[in-house]
């Protein structure tokens, strides 16, 4: 590397690292945030009592117990009776808890309301069993779940029932969520993504506040015995194989406090150790009932799928663009050729005129491969053009577009993308990525980040848990970048390929998602596929005044093409910044219960 290069760097590094202290200054910690936004005014709140009254429809909170805290057990209770919405019932039953406290608790809270119903069983029969007990008791259109010792905000129920009303075809809704501690301090927001069944199977996201349509719990069986600590997650991988998605909506706004005390789920897994091995038997469960070949394992938190590769397995055309740059070429070329243990493959070298002598002696080297294809393109650089064209060339059923600037770490990355690429539905799978120093460069793609799209988590830590280990997560996303990605040459013929025309540079990759997901579909983020970027190295940085203009058309294209879908990413949430890479709070949330309920959910 030359001084001048290693000047740059450093200048880039230096700019980073005060971009990153101004976002942490920027970012207000929750209780402001709380106190800003979170607190119902007495119009919103008139307006929901208002809009539901006592019409329904009527939900029935579903409250297993056993050996509770009994001032927890009663701020639980008080927390459903003091509901805006009046149509519902509370559905407690005790799993034969041995506190001799707790049946006269319970009794002494039922005389004080009819709506609560109680049952007490004889033998105790764990937490799905009591579950069912509690079920058996309700007679509500909807059931929602709630913890013995965890709080409804007091909205929570009028506000999804006003969702309820305004979409009737729903059977699914789901709520964000926060935690409290025992001196009732709000913490640790969960604010999460729209419905995304593949990251259902890695993680229980929807968790609290969730509420289903009883007839569907109980066209499924309820909760199953044995599953005992994941029987929710278990409940809702069910659940979902009977869904579409328009059955399902997710309201961005906190209805939950999910309290933490010593022994809670919500303080530590390690309380509850169990909870991870069940979890794995009902997300492999749910594999097998879909008819997906794979296995499941827990990896600390959260669940790995590893799809099965098609038993004939399918060709891969892997496109590399390259100019010059020897030392990124010859890394690049040998990792894949050294380090991929897929069989049926082709390397397909795009030579975007190249001089230097050591780069077109590898490039001579590199062509004795009988897995690789040279192809001289010596145009104008255009990144989707000479993509596009030799995706032409290309025999591979599947196509790898892959950057000069990668290296390949784990010979099962192709093993491990195919096996996702054959999942029915998916379109396009898209990798992990980090910098040579171990940062994070690649996670997936957010939408309307800095105006258009950009990199979540970028420059952050490899394993530093992350915004609820999201990094960490297969998961369906809206865009991933084409630095390494596969695609079917099915889907990439049907959308058009590249856009060559618009965009020859930036953003090619998100239109052409975003081209796929509106063709029907999906694009998965796959962590699991991991590479070393040396991000723009051979191209170099749009640091000129043609390439500023150039870089500017292509974001008033993106804008106008795709201004729908950059208002709101499903895979994002709305209170979330727009304006940051690290799933930060967001200091004005772009969505509130006014404008939740004025748009009708």
């Amino acid at each position: 590397m030359s001084l001048m290069q290693k000047l740059s760097r450093w200048n880039r590094q230096r700019l980073e690292r005060r971009k990153f202290a101004r976002q942490n200054k920027e970012v207000p910690d929750y209780a402001q945030w709380v106190a800003q936004h979170a607190t119902l005014s007495t119009q919103a709140l008139s307006q929901l009592a208002g809009d539901v009254g006592a019409l329904g429809p009527r939900i029935s909170v579903l409250m297993p117990t056993f050996n509770p805290d009994l001032a927890h057990l009663r701020a639980a209770v008080a927390s459903v009776l003091s509901q805006t919405h009046q149509d519902l019932e509370l559905c407690i039953a005790d799993d034969a808890s041995t506190c001799a406290e707790v049946r006269p608790c319970i009794q002494e809270l039922a005389a004080q309301d009819p709506r609560i119903k109680f049952i007490f069983r004889e033998a105790n029969g764990h937490i799905s069993a009591a579950s069912n007990s509690a079920l058996s008791l309700c007679t509500g259109e909807f059931v929602a779940l709630l913890d013995q010792d965890d709080l409804l905000a007091p909205h929570a129920l009028s506000v999804v029932a006003a969702t309820l009303r305004r979409q009737p075809g729903l059977s699914l809704a789901y709520s964000d969520e926060d935690k409290i501690d025992e001196n009732g301090t709000r913490f640790k927001p969960h604010f999460k993504p729209d419905w995304n069944v593949t990251l259902l199977r890695s993680q229980n996201y929807v968790c609290h506040l969730v509420v289903l349509r009883r007839s569907l719990i109980e066209s499924i069986g309820g909760f199953r015995l044995g599953y005992e600590g994941a029987q929710d997650h278990d409940l809702l991988l069910r659940c979902a194989e009977h869904l579409r998605s328009d059955e399902v909506v997710h309201i961005p706004l906190i209805l939950y406090h999910w309290r933490v005390h010593a022994g809670s789920t919500a303080s530590t897994l390690g309380s509850k150790p169990y909870a991870l091995v069940n979890g794995c038997k009902a997300v492999q469960d749910h594999l097998d009932r879909v008819g997906l070949k794979g296995t499941v394992s827990h990896e600390g938190l959260f669940y790995r799928v590893q799809h099965a590769c098609p038993e004939v397995l399918p060709k891969v055309s892997i496109i590399l663009l390259t100019r010059d740059r020897p030392e990124l070429l010859a890394s690049c070329v040998q990792s894949v050729l050294d380090k991929t243990s897929y069989p049926n493959l082709e390397i397909l070298i795009v030579d975007n005129g190249t001089k230097d002598p050591q780069a077109l002696e590898h490039l001579s080297r590199f062509a004795q491969d009988p897995r690789v294809q040279l192809i001289r393109d010596a145009s104008p650089f255009n990144y989707s053009a000479l993509n596009n064209r030799a995706a032409r060339q290309a025999t591979g059923t599947l196509l790898c577009l892959m950057n000069n600037d990668i290296e390949v770490l784990d010979p099962d990355w192709l093993q491990e993308m195919v096996g996702v690429a054959s999942v029915d539905g998916v379109g396009v799978v898209g990798s992990r990525l980090y910098y040579p120093d171990g940062g994070i460069q690649h996670a997936g793609v957010i939408l309307r980040l800095n105006g258009v799209a950009a990199h979540p988590f970028r420059r952050q830590a490899r394993d530093d848990g992350h915004y609820m280990a999201r990094p960490m997560l297969m998961q369906e996303l809206s865009a991933v970048t084409a630095a390494c990605l596969v695609t079917h040459r099915a889907v990439y013929d049907a959308v058009g390929g590249l856009d060559e025309e618009h965009l020859a540079v930036a953003f090619n990759d998100v239109d052409y998602c975003l081209k796929v997901r509106e063709a029907g579909w999906k694009v998965i983020y796959d962590p699991h596929a991991e590479f070393i970027h040396h991000e723009s190295v051979s191209r170099g940085r749009d640091n000129t005044p043609e390439k500023r203009e150039r870089f500017q058309r292509e974001v008033a294209y993106m804008k106008d093409r795709w201004h729908a879908a950059l208002a709101a990413d499903p895979a994002y949430n709305p209170n979330l910044t727009d304006r940051h890479e690290n799933f930060s709070l967001s200091p004005q949330p772009r969505t509130d219960i006014r404008r939740w309920l004025q748009a009708g959910g």
